[in-house]
């Protein structure tokens, strides 16, 4: 077991994962100290904080024995399971506590759902494209929202900007849980795409 996490870089992910909700959480705060603004502010953290969650967990999908663990005589996909789980149960409870109080906005829920969506993305990407590309397909999905999403929340808005809806819109929930469970179940079940080159 220390073996495999060494050779994932899990430890070095699970610090990360604190320092990035460590500087969400002083960013929420920051925000909503501006006189101009109120909690509303902290939806950049609340979008951004999980973005770079999953860029890290994804990365951390990176299988430096690809051949082995496909010959391997136990099934590998609990571990894989296990993997996308444990910092992803982190990552949503550090950003949960960094952005208390007004769930009906951008507080707790709002960065559980974005944690749990994004994670999804980054880990079926993994499987697609390979971890170490893992961190595209969710920076981009972020990136096209955040430009293009309207002001008002709700609507047909909900679905396909789920990242910047406050944290009570059910189609964003639904959203955000579709994609993390066809992606961690697409990378349990085949593990990343090993690319031409990767050692």
């Amino acid at each position: 077991m220390r073996l495999y996490l060494r050779s994932r870089a899990l430890p070095g992910t699970l610090a990360f994962l604190v320092a990035a909700a460590a500087a969400a959480a002083g960013s929420a705060r920051w925000l909503e100290a501006l006189p101009e603004f109120d909690h509303s502010a902290r939806l950049p953290v609340v979008v951004f904080g999980p973005l770079l969650a999953s860029a890290a967990v994804g990365v951390s999908l990176h299988t430096p024995s690809d051949e082995l663990d496909r010959t391997a005589v136990r099934a590998w996909w609990p571990r894989r399971l296990a993997h996308v789980l444990a910092p992803t149960v982190l990552a949503a409870a550090l950003f949960a506590l960094g952005v208390p109080n007004h769930p009906e906005a951008f507080g707790a829920p709002a960065a559980v759902r974005n944690t749990l969506g994004l994670v999804g993305v980054a880990a079926g990407a993994a499987a697609l494209v390979g971890a170490r590309l893992s961190w595209l397909p969710p920076a981009f999905l972020v990136g096209a929202v955040y430009l293009a999403a309207p002001s008002a929340a709700g609507g047909t808005a909900q679905w396909w900007a789920w990242v910047m809806q406050p944290g009570a819109q059910a189609g964003a929930w639904s959203v955000a849980v579709a994609a993390f469970v066809t992606g961690t179940s697409g990378y349990a079940w085949r593990g990343a795409r090993h690319m031409a080159g990767e050692s």
